[in-house]
């Protein structure tokens, strides 16, 4: 098997083997997915005790479940006597039951029934009856677990990321929406998409109108960090890419960026977030200069999340905002999008079972709402996203993504080559993965991030 070294990534330069190699799966499937932290719930999945969920990941089915403590805990789902899957789905249980011969367990894991246990004898050690535990620990709101006993805890995994964006409260979100589909291409292929804004100017080029699109990505670790060059975290302002056009209404801007996120994402956007934008039509005069008409827009929503009794995150600073950026990539299959502050995009990414050539994608559009009036969601999984009923921006990317994957098998084509500027966090990632390939429990070396100099347009 190739070894995959590390050092056959460059910021310019990404092998094709990692998307398209089978045996770069295998070795996902021994070095990454058991011993790596990841997403198995949302904390909304799993509210009172006895409630579970079952993740999937490859060959590993693991069952999330609240017990009559309160307590959130995780372990293989299968029974220990001859391997029956216990759960499937979702529900409450007060124990799980195997199908196939009676055992029983407590949500704790705890095997409280043996059938015939009488014919075993002493063969049956304390604790060799119980549910294998799987790690299992709580933050932004999300139940992450690892199968390994012996990784770095949670916090250091998280870290930067967690110390950059823990004010913002994502634990305080609940989803307003929440669909998977399945794509026609490698995991990583479709993560890569959602991990960079440089394809902003041509797949998204209707939101050019309104975005100042240049962008720029760090290394944070494992992780990765992209946002604009503007210091604010926010784009809005009319792309250079186009022709000059003086648009002395600063309030357009607002009010496009408004109508596209309400109508082309369906996310990112609280639609109280909708209506306190329109305010701006009357309490904001046309020569309003663009700061002051800024202010005024996150004063407005502030103010009617405030009103609705959603609340807001009360510790945020400018300069927290700014530098927690836009868009994150945390190692090693999510993405969240978190400017709108009360309304985030997230995304999680995994094999299609054992299909490295297919991916499942799970799209969660989070909100602030006040208590008590949180939506019920029906979680939909699409076969295709065309059955979905995805909006545009959507629509653009399902449909780049599997021309990348069918387009890298080319002879013709080598290897890729990100951008070291705005698709930084791009070859990060591959750099990394390839790292906790060959070593999980290696320390994290991945050298600190050096500020890259941005050039100026030819």
């Amino acid at each position: 098997m190739p070894d995959y070294s590390p050092d056959e990534v460059r910021d310019d330069f990404v092998p094709k083997a990692d998307y398209l190699d089978r045996e770069f799966h295998e070795l996902e499937k021994e070095n990454l997915w058991p011993k790596v932290w990841q997403i198995a719930a949302r904390e909304d999945e799993i509210p009172n005790p006895g409630d579970y969920i079952v993740y999937e990941i490859i060959d590993d089915s693991i069952v999330v479940v609240r017990g009559s403590d309160g307590m959130v805990r995780a372990f293989h789902n299968v029974c220990p006597h001859r391997g029956t899957l216990l759960a499937e789905g979702s529900g409450n249980a007060k124990q799980f039951v195997c199908p196939f011969h009676g055992w029983r367990f407590g949500t704790d894991g705890r095997c409280v029934k043996v059938i015939d246990r009488q014919d075993w004898g002493d063969r049956l050690a304390k604790g060799d009856t119980d549910l294998a535990p799987v790690q299992a620990e709580c933050w932004g709101g999300w139940v992450w677990i690892n199968m390994d006993p012996g990784c770095q805890p949670l916090a250091e995994f998280l870290s930067p990321m967690k110390e950059m964006c823990e004010l913002f409260e994502f634990e305080k979100l609940h989803p307003a929406w929440y669909k998977s589909v399945v794509v026609q291409a490698n995991w990583k292929t479709t993560l890569g998409a959602f991990t960079e804004f440089y394809h902003v100017q041509t797949t998204h080029a209707q939101m050019l109108t309104y975005t100042n699109d240049y962008s720029v990505s760090r290394m944070m670790g494992r992780h990765g960090w992209i946002s604009y060059t503007g210091g604010t975290g926010l784009p809005v302002g009319r792309s250079p890419r186009l022709p000059p056009k003086e648009v002395p209404d600063y309030r357009e801007y607002l009010f496009e960026y408004a109508e596209q996120f309400k109508n082309d994402l369906a996310a990112m956007q609280t639609e109280r977030a909708y209506q306190a934008t329109q305010r701006l039509r009357t309490e904001a005069e046309a020569d309003t200069p663009a700061l002051e008409v800024a202010g005024k827009w996150g004063q407005f929503i502030y103010e009617a999340a405030i009103e609705s009794g959603a609340g807001w995150p009360d510790k945020l600073t400018p300069e927290y905002i700014a530098e927690s950026g836009f868009d994150w990539h945390t190692f090693p299959n999510t993405v969240f999008l978190h400017p709108a502050i009360e309304a985030v995009l997230w995304y999680r990414f995994r094999p299609y079972g054992d299909d490295h050539t297919r991916c499942l994608m799970d799209i969660w559009s989070l909100e602030r709402f006040a208590p008590g009036t949180e939506p019920k969601i029906e979680h939909k999984t699409f076969d295709d996203w065309r059955q979905g009923d995805f909006p545009l921006i959507y629509q653009q990317d399902f449909l780049n993504v599997p021309k990348v994957q069918k387009g890298m098998k080319s002879r013709g084509f080598k290897a890729s080559r990100p951008s070291p500027i705005q698709e930084r966090a791009v070859a990060n990632f591959h750099r990394a993965l390839r790292r906790f390939l060959q070593d999980p429990h290696a320390e994290d070396d991945l050298q600190p991030e050096v500020p890259v100099e941005i050039p100026s347009a030819e």
